[in-house]
């Protein structure tokens, strides 16, 4: 993978922060700093996805209704568990 420099600011105490936690690991700053920037990055693409994707699920229309979901939640710890609901709501057919 190639690199190229980047520049931005950052306040001095995460400055600072960051290059004690750079020498704890022996490590430059620099790199900690492109780990980190790296782990956003990939943990805010992955959010994006699973928004797309409960989105295009919640399109198709099929849902498990309120009440089902209560019945099911109140019946935890209990000697009568129900098993979790199926989807009890559907798309109006014409």
């Amino acid at each position: 993978m190639s690199t190229s420099p980047y520049t931005f600011r950052m306040d001095t105490d995460l400055r600072k922060a960051l290059e004690q936690e750079a020498q704890f690991e022996d490590r430059p700053a620099a790199q900690l700093a492109n780990r980190a920037i790296r782990a956003m990055v990939e943990a805010k693409a992955a959010k994006r996805l699973a928004i797309e994707q409960a989105l295009a699920e919640a399109d198709t229309g099929i849902f498990i209704s309120q009440k089902a979901m209560n019945n099911w939640m109140d019946s935890w710890d209990t000697d009568d568990e129900l098993p979790c609901p199926e989807p009890d709501i559907t798309p109006t057919q014409p």
